[in-house]
């Protein structure tokens, strides 16, 4: 049995005839006849008892008739989803970031987009973070925020924006006078960095690895205010994206000072899988992203 079956057996029930189901069924009083007929061979079963004024359904044509109305709903309901995820208005999105400091923007951000978008899922996946790449392969993220793209034709990259890490260092120390920092300068001090592996830390992974040049000594410390607050006591230097510096207020116990002669620039993408990027609610997620970060 068709659904056109089930749909014509609910409209004449609805409609209580042939007569006046005739428009919404977009048929001629001779096809609907045929094709109730046809339905009731091929089912073995009467499904109206038809008296001069009146079509009533048989116990058999009652089941057909639940089953019409429970199946259609289920196929309109399963339109509007479709047409809402086309539309962008509806669907679900993990994210994470290569970094704990980029984090720092997305709470007010999600806010924004549950007033936008109310059907709009997002979940913040902390534990794909500094791995979001081989998350978004596992199909475990469905948006991964990295500065540092992988060379793999099932992942599309989008720029979101370009922004520099520059040196925290205290104010008054030897190097916040200083132009730039070289890998030299940054191995004589304590590097400040959030969190393990080091080969995960911007300023190591591509100025002094480049350099072939180890950091003197490492301290971890995962929260940026903590660590801000090592570097005005004098107790080693920090890297940072300017950027994520901007929620923390501006202080005189700090400098910021470039890093190598032409800085350290970065290029941040969204990270989605190619097979993904016909779904125009993380398209749109992903605009809606570009817009708040280039503000």
């Amino acid at each position: 049995m068709d659904v056109r079956h089930l749909k014509l057996i609910k409209t004449i029930a609805d409609e209580k005839g042939i007569s006046k189901s005739l428009p919404k069924l977009f048929l001629t009083q001779s096809a609907v006849s045929h094709q109730l007929k046809d339905i009731e061979e091929r089912m073995g079963v009467k499904i109206f008892y038809r008296t001069k004024n009146q079509w009533i359904l048989t116990d058999e044509g009652r089941i057909l008739y639940d089953t019409a109305t429970r199946v259609l709903d289920e196929i309109e309901q399963a339109n509007a989803k479709l047409n809402d995820l086309r539309m962008g208005h509806t669907g679900d999105i993990r994210i994470s970031t290569e970094c704990y400091t980029s984090y720092h923007w997305l709470p007010a951000f999600m806010v924004k987009m549950k007033l936008l978008y109310p059907r709009l899922n997002v979940k913040i996946v902390m534990e794909a973070t500094h791995r979001p790449l081989q998350k978004l392969l596992d199909n475990e993220l469905d948006v991964g925020i990295t500065s540092d793209p992988l060379n793999d034709k099932s992942i599309r990259y989008i720029e979101l924006f370009k922004d520099e890490v520059m040196a925290v260092v205290p104010a008054g120390h030897t190097l916040s006078s200083k132009k730039h920092l070289t890998a030299e300068d940054i191995a004589k001090e304590v590097l400040i960095i959030h969190s393990y592996p080091l080969e995960t830390v911007t300023v190591y992974q591509h100025f002094l690895k480049e350099a072939k040049v180890q950091p003197g000594e490492i301290m971890a410390i995962p929260l940026t205010e903590v660590a801000l607050e090592m570097v005005k006591a004098g107790m080693g230097i920090m890297t940072m994206p300017v950027w994520a510096l901007k929620p923390f207020a501006t202080s005189d116990a700090f400098n910021l000072v470039r890093i190598g002669s032409k800085g350290l620039i970065r290029t941040h993408y969204a990270a989605i899988r190619h097979e993904d990027s016909h779904k125009k609610h993380i398209l749109e997620f992903i605009d809606n992203v570009k817009q708040e970060l280039i503000k």
